[in-house]
């Protein structure tokens, strides 16, 4: 599979969306500018093909690829344009998973964990993207209420485990307790200690009861995530996903990754293994997780009987009765 990381450049002079950008800082060197600027540019060429990807139904292909080429060498957008290719590819198959899972009552939920910024959104939205929100929905539980805390730890994630013919995406998990309550000090240690002897029958019991658990952590480096910190900083509309919590666990990066060692290594049980996806690069992460996670059922094409689209019936009676004009909203455009 050829790179899909655009090569480093220098920045190109078209604009594709006006944005604040992270200046560099005085001592910063030119070629460590420079670097910066490829990044900055590789960011928002990032962001127009992900409007690409939402607008592709609207759209034709060559009309999509028009735009993606706004920007970039032939070899980025050849890059780019494998991506696309490669991406529906994988969405097809996600939706024939679908189709099979419906058929036969598989129950599946997916695991999604990582630092923040490491990508997790973007890749449940690309799973997601075309498939039924009845059958595949994403589970991102808030913080724990006052009476939640007070429950079994594990109690407020029940209701939200599938039924037959359904597939759950967790954005964020159980694991909370491992991660951030553990850093931020949310948890005691007693209640930490008892979390990494519950989890792994707690995802047993769900295999059990016929219930398939996958689970992912996705990596990025130290320094990808200060570049998305600042580029959301920068960015108006990217700038709700940066929380306080984020910031604070910015500054307890090592802390995060002592305590993402102890949980891969105590929670790692052969019927629910961790999974570990590179996403540093957000198209490869992404092509590569959905490959992976098609390869983890054993699921095939349904065949479904050929659709005739009906005659409407007409009545000779029928009459269709004018809106009125005063309920319609303004014609901007």
């Amino acid at each position: 599979m050829p790179s899909i990381r655009p090569k480093q450049k220098s920045p190109s002079s078209t604009k594709v969306r006006r944005r604040s950008s992270p200046k560099p800082q005085p001592s910063q060197s030119s070629s460590q500018r420079d670097l910066l600027y490829r990044r900055i540019r590789h960011e928002i060429i990032d962001d127009l093909d992900e409007e690409v990807e939402m607008e592709r139904a609207d759209w034709d292909p060559k009309a999509a690829r028009n735009a993606s080429s706004a920007a970039g060498t032939a070899t980025e957008r050849a890059q780019r344009d494998f991506y696309f290719k490669e991406l529906y590819r994988l969405q097809t198959q996600l939706v024939s998973l679908q189709d099979w899972v419906v058929q036969t009552g598989h129950r599946m939920v997916i695991v999604c964990e990582g630092r923040d910024a490491a990508g997790k959104g973007g890749i449940i939205k690309r799973i997601t993207q075309h498939l039924n929100p009845r059958v595949c929905r994403v589970a991102a539980l808030p913080a724990p209420t006052d009476r939640e805390k007070t429950q079994w730890y594990f109690q407020r994630y029940i209701a939200h485990l599938p039924a037959a013919g359904e597939i759950v995406l967790f954005d964020r998990s159980w694991y909370n307790r491992a991660g951030v309550e553990r850093v931020m000090g949310f948890c005691s240690d007693p209640e930490y200690e008892e979390f990494f002897r519950t989890v792994p029958e707690f995802e047993k019991m769900l295999i059990r009861s016929g219930i398939q658990v996958v689970k992912y952590w996705f990596s990025i480096s130290d320094e990808e995530q200060e570049f998305r910190f600042r580029a959301r900083i920068n960015d108006p509309l990217k700038q709700w996903k940066l929380s306080p919590m984020d910031l604070e666990s910015r500054k307890r990066w090592e802390l995060y990754t002592k305590a993402k060692e102890i949980m891969l290594r105590r929670t790692h049980i052969p019927e629910a293994p961790w999974w570990v996806i590179p996403a540093v690069d957000k198209k490869k992460a992404r092509l590569n997780c959905i490959r992976h996670l098609l390869s983890q059922v054993n699921y095939r094409e349904i065949k479904h009987p050929r659709i005739v689209l009906p005659k409407r019936v007409h009545s000779p009676d029928y009459l269709r009765v004018p809106v009125p004009e005063e309920i319609f909203i303004p014609q901007f455009y």
